[in-house]
């Protein structure tokens, strides 16, 4: 299956998200923040990054402009999960390339349908 990191600074959603992608098979890595998760890119490649807006140090809509500079990041699908469900910080992630948009509380359902959509 995939390669999947999922960058949160909640140890909770960490654990809830790694949880529902491991039990569907993918090989999940995990990040505090934007700056740790790109560490971590850039040492290994994944086949779709998720990650929190919110977050100290870095935050997604960030990390998403950084991973997009890189050349081995410009088509891999990003899903931002975050409690911010606004026209306007939809469309700033949007710009930065997000692929998706999942509102928290996710549902493991439609988290696994949005990760296997965007995979194709």
């Amino acid at each position: 299956m995939a390669r999947i990191l999922a960058v949160d600074d909640s140890a909770a959603m960490r654990q809830m998200v790694g949880i529902t992608l491991a039990g569907a098979g993918h090989q999940v890595s995990q990040a505090n923040d934007g700056c740790q998760a790109l560490e971590i890119a850039e040492k290994q490649k994944f086949d779709l990054v998720i990650t929190d807006v919110n977050m100290p140090n870095m935050d997604g809509i960030t990390l998403g402009r950084e991973l997009r500079s890189r050349e081995s990041y410009t088509y891999v699908p990003l899903l931002v999960l975050t409690t911010e469900a606004t026209t306007e910080r939809k469309q700033q992630g949007k710009a930065a390339g997000a692929t998706g948009w999942l509102v928290k509380p996710f549902n493991p359902e439609k988290l696994l349908a949005t990760v296997a959509k965007v995979l194709g």
